[in-house]
């Protein structure tokens, strides 16, 4: 287990440490190195150097970095999904299927890295050819959250390995044992020194302000909360750094009259509980059409109520802990406010007498205007609000800030995609409680983020267009 900066291709001891938690028994798993001012330098300092050397690495050797680092994650997957199990608390089979959907970034991006396109042509007057290419876009910083802390990483570390962009990667305090193992596998892949930076600064704001105000630094790449992300945008334009933000998120899944119920709540039970709903994707307001909702409520508070909760490695498991005791404390909060303006609790609802940070799946029947819909809920908190039209069902949907992703169940595909065009989400699912792909395009509307993640679009925003206009 490393437990060290990675600097330059070399592991390093900051001034200080901090204590990574297991949270479902709150015991130390590790103590990691934290970053002050002379390592953030250094590797910010390391990524400038090899820039130019990398920028120009044939795109051929940087894919088999990445085909040879794919492999190795596949490999070792079981040792890697029990580090994310214990550093973040989701149930083993969560974290194996992370693990596993994090390694598939290495392998897209391997593949991408050697088709990105370019364009040729004559200019409509005839006076000249226009050659447009792509270049990288130069050191990149990189910053990742708790929830998923392999695929964050990968999700952006393929893609600027593919661009030819050198970069440093802030994971999250609470879960950077993960991150540091995802780096050392890049070493032993073959990663050129300097190319990949990993730090845990002691003073996180002001060491991100630092380097968003050096000119060395060209790129921003986020994934965190829209509130996070605000302040970033406006740290950033200082320099006009250019930035690609995947923020928050609050999921409207909407089951319409017409839908598969026992499917709806197989697909709901993934877009909901993944992750122990700690997910940015995570179906966080739930609308049920009127003439289905007593079916569709009964059978999915079963659903909920079975679920078995206990520690994240334990084979039983079903709902790990949270991230933390202040997370799992702000989820107990949101559920109170919610009760308290009368949300009906159906199941769940009550902070364990156990250690750890657990908090039961729960299901709470609300009306449209309650608070708890205006909040992205990170955690297993299922509030069901009843419609009766189509129009209603979509007014419902849109009235959020944000615009991440929906889900629509119903066996009309017509009417299914009707409604997936009129909600403002950068992605839908239809019949489905999962998209994410590493080939398809993730980003948001709204305020849920700028720029897209995976597909042949996440490439590009570690490239920069260049045109060329040539006489011949």
């Amino acid at each position: 287990m490393r437990t060290q900066l990675f600097i330059n291709g070399e592991w390093v001891e900051g001034p200080k440490t901090t204590p990574v938690y297991d949270p479902s028994d709150l015991s130390v798993i590790a103590e990691v190195s934290l970053s002050g001012e002379k390592e953030n330098e250094a590797a910010l300092a390391a990524a400038d150097a090899a820039s130019t050397s990398w920028a120009a690495t044939a795109p051929r050797v940087r894919a088999e970095i990445l085909r040879k680092a794919f492999e190795l994650m596949s490999t070792e997957a079981d040792y890697l999904a029990e580090l994310v199990s214990k550093e973040n608390g989701k149930a083993l089979p969560d974290a194996k299927g992370e693990v596993l959907y994090a390694a598939e970034f290495f392998r897209w991006f391997s593949e991408e890295a050697v088709r990105t396109p370019g364009d040729f042509r004559k200019s409509p007057s005839g006076d000249k050819r226009i050659l447009v290419t792509h270049q990288p876009i130069g050191t990149s910083l990189l910053i990742t959250p708790w929830n998923f802390p392999a695929a964050m990483a990968t999700r952006k570390i393929g893609p600027a390995i593919a661009a030819g962009c050198t970069m440093i990667l802030k994971p999250a305090t609470e879960t950077p044992l993960t991150a540091l193992a995802i780096a050392e596998i890049m070493q032993r892949a073959g990663l050129p020194k300097g190319v990949l930076n990993v730090i845990l600064p002691e003073s996180t704001g002001p060491a991100i302000t630092k380097m968003l105000h050096d000119p060395r630094l060209r790129n921003l790449s986020f994934t965190g909360s829209t509130e996070v992300g605000r302040v970033l945008l406006r740290e950033a334009s200082d320099r006009v750094i250019r930035c690609s933000m995947e923020l928050g998120g609050n999921a409207p899944f909407v089951i319409l009259d017409d839908a598969n119920i026992d499917e709806a709540i197989k697909g709901l039970m993934l877009a909901k509980m993944r992750n122990g709903g700690a997910a940015c994707t995570a179906a966080n307001r739930i609308y049920v059409q009127k003439d289905v909702a007593a079916e569709f409520t009964k059978k999915f508070t079963a659903a909920m109520s079975a679920l078995v909760m206990g520690r994240g490695r334990d084979a039983s498991t079903q709902l790990g802990a949270s991230v933390s005791i202040k997370e799992r404390n702000k989820i107990a909060e949101l559920v109170d406010q919610s009760v308290a303006s009368g949300g009906k609790l159906l199941t769940g609802g009550v902070i364990p007498d156990v250690a750890g940070a657990f908090y039961p799946a729960t299901v709470i029947e609300v009306a449209a205007d309650n608070p708890i819909l205006k909040h992205e809920v990170f955690g297993p908190i299922a509030p069901i609000v009843t419609f009766t039209t189509d129009e209603e069902a979509i007014t419902l949907a849109n009235d959020t800030e944000y615009g991440l992703i929906s889900y629509i169940y119903s066996e009309d595909l017509k009417r299914a995609l009707r409604m997936a065009e009129a909600i403002e989400s950068g992605m839908v699912a239809i019949n489905r409680g999962v998209i994410s792909d590493p080939a398809a395009p993730f980003g948001g509307f709204k305020q849920s983020g700028l720029g897209r993640e995976g597909g042949f679009d996440g490439i590009h925003e570690f490239l920069e267009t260049k045109y060329i206009g040539v006489d011949i």
